[in-house]
């Protein structure tokens, strides 16, 4: 038994550590409290946390010399495996504090590329999170050899792994240049089956939204029970984007796509890599905001996920703002974007309510079309019923007279029948 326990994974013992300033001050105790949450995300305990506020941070590390002494015997006394920065560290601060502290000393950067090194499922993620993990360490490489010596495990660690690592820079280079090859070959495929989808008059809606808002809850409901993709209470649950038909009525279906969420300061070497992926929201008819109101911090997360939108090119698409958790939410609870649904997609009727709303936004967006199918053509009835809201069908002597809605971009499969 004694064998047992010693040969145990010892969890990770993590003191935090966040800088205050003007431009920040606003978030940041919502962005240390998410620092916490990412830490155990990744299987860190929270040990200790510190804070300062300061004019600008310092140069060489981050923080003021007297904190740096206190975060040092705190490392002893708490025992300390490692120190997470709130802030994004430049390589030459990341040396000095690891020589200074002489423990392990990452940043929120490298936290969440970790946590997508974990997340990652597909041949394409891990790719992804591979290229963005080495383009984000690479300039951190030079003059670090105690930083590389305590990189062999723990967090900050997952992904290309210490031999990797310890690789000269030529050679990360390639292996960048690799990925990106493979990259591209897969955004082919994913091209493919994007133009296939257009091609195929099917309406197009891409759930976006903060990390852990219920973008997989609102898939599974829509989706059923039987096509169910991985969800849990956490940050990051799925990375991959994932593309699946529903039914919005008896007849008419659209194709749902569940993209990765965001967060604040989310590292741009993510961004780049996985762009593709991204760009799988730019190319849909709706998209569903989904926020969770039960979070203090909605607010926050809302013009994180607007910034991103902006950032992606996405303000021209319709968008659907669904506050989710209601069941959780505060009583006195207010939405502060619009048109907005309030629901939790956990109860009975959640799903219901969504499909109305979502249905209710069709009807603003969709244009009226009346057509005149002659019975010889009735074969093309359910596909049609597929593409558009139907409102009527009148069976006259000559064929069916069909009145309903559609999409503008969809309006062609009307104008060739």
């Amino acid at each position: 038994m004694k064998n047992l326990i010693e040969n145990e994974e010892k969890q990770e013992r993590v003191l935090l550590v966040g800088i205050e300033t003007f431009e920040n001050e606003a978030y940041f105790e919502s962005s240390m409290q998410e620092l916490s949450d990412l830490t155990k995300t990744a299987g860190g305990l929270v040990v200790d946390s510190f804070t300062q506020k300061r004019d600008k941070p310092d140069s060489r590390y981050m923080i003021g010399s007297g904190k740096l002494e206190q975060i040092h015997w705190a490392i002893e006394v708490g025992e300390i495996d490692t120190v997470i920065f709130n802030d994004r560290l430049t390589p030459r601060q990341n040396v000095n504090l690891e020589n200074a502290l002489d423990v392990k000393v990452i940043d929120r950067m490298q936290l969440i590329l970790d946590i997508f090194a974990l997340r990652a499922r597909s041949h394409e993620g891990m790719l992804q999170v591979e290229q963005a993990q080495l383009t984000y360490l690479l300039p951190r490489l030079v003059g670090q050899g105690i930083a590389l010596s305590r990189q062999a495990g723990g967090i900050g660690s997952k992904g290309p792994g210490e031999s990797k690592l310890e690789m000269d820079r030529r050679h990360i280079r390639k292996r960048i240049e690799d990925i990106e090859k493979a990259l591209k070959k897969v955004e082919q495929t994913r091209e493919t089956m994007r133009n296939k989808r257009t091609k195929s008059g099917i309406f197009k809606i891409g759930l976006i939204g903060y990390t852990n808002a219920g973008k997989s809850s609102i898939m599974n409901a829509l989706v059923g029970e039987d096509k169910e993709q991985y969800e849990k209470d956490e940050l990051f649950a799925t990375l991959d984007s994932t593309t699946k038909m529903i039914k919005l009525t008896d007849s008419f279906t659209a194709s749902l796509t569940d993209t990765v969420g965001f967060i604040q300061n989310l590292p741009t070497e993510l961004i780049k890599a996985f762009k593709s992926t991204l760009e799988e929201a730019a190319n849909v008819d709706l998209l569903i905001h989904v926020i969770d109101a039960s979070n203090p911090d909605h607010e926050i997360h809302e013009q994180t996920v607007l910034k991103i939108m902006k950032d992606l090119d996405l303000e021209k698409i319709p968008v659907l703002n669904v506050y989710n958790k209601m069941d959780k939410a505060q009583s006195d609870f207010i939405p502060t974007l619009s048109p907005a649904i309030q629901m939790s997609i956990k109860s009975r009727e959640g799903a219901q309510w969504l499909k109305t709303g979502i249905l209710e936004k069709l009807h603003e967006m969709f244009e009226h079309f009346e057509l005149q199918l002659s019975y010889s053509k009735a074969y093309q009835l359910p596909e049609i019923r597929k593409t558009a809201l139907i409102e009527e069908i009148i069976e006259e002597e000559e064929g069916y007279q069909i009145s309903g809605l559609i999409s503008k971009n969809l309006m062609w499969k009307i104008d060739n029948l």
